[in-house]
């Protein structure tokens, strides 16, 4: 708790008015690729509490949309739909899609974690299984040359899933942002030119 409150991207978020410590995560990242476009629509997987909606819906300035998706309640954001509901589920997925009407995402985000349960082998297996839900996600609903960046951890299935993205998308490059702390196994795949 004290590692929490002490940690500096908390008490920055706090200051900025940000739901989370990850919006700098975000933020870092797209100032060095250029991920969220004006005009775009955004869908955010594994939205709450909302840091990576609220970052890219003000990036966007009005200029395109923002779709959330998540497991967990979140309070309403100016500039964004919000879907409470699992990403697994055929219904929740299908309430997504009549979100887009027939439109196709120029980025799709994903910071989905499974809850840890502390047992490494599972963890990393309920993870890949999301970032491969996201993928799928792209395949169908990502437009030409859109983006994907998925959360991964670091370990057994990572380097076949990131093969699989390189077969979808024309660069695929590892991101580890400064506000990802140093403990902790995840990185980003950041997917560009989707094929």
């Amino acid at each position: 708790m004290h590692e929490h409150v002490s940690d500096p991207y908390v008490q920055r978020a706090r200051a900025e008015g940000y739901r989370s410590r990850a919006a700098y995560k975000l933020m870092e990242i797209d100032d060095r690729d250029h991920l969220i476009r004006c005009g775009d629509t955004v869908v955010d997987l594994g939205a709450a509490p909302g840091g990576w909606s609220q970052v890219a819906a003000r990036r966007l300035k009005g200029k395109g949309r923002v779709l959330a998706l998540d497991l967990l309640e979140m309070d309403g954001l100016h500039g964004v739909q919000f879907i409470q509901g699992d990403f697994r589920e055929a219904r929740v997925l299908d309430q997504l899609e009549d979100l887009l009407a027939g439109d196709r995402a120029g980025l799709v985000l994903s910071d989905m974690a499974p809850n840890i349960s502390g047992v490494p082998v599972s963890d990393q297996a309920r993870i890949m299984h999301l970032a491969g839900l996201g993928l799928d996600f792209c395949r169908r609903w990502l437009k030409p040359e859109g983006v994907f960046l998925v959360k991964v951890f670091q370990g057994y299935g990572y380097d076949d899933f990131a093969r699989e993205m390189k077969s979808v998308f024309e660069r695929v490059a590892t991101r580890k942002p400064e506000a990802s702390r140093d403990r902790s196994a995840e990185v980003y795949l950041l997917g560009k030119g989707f094929r």
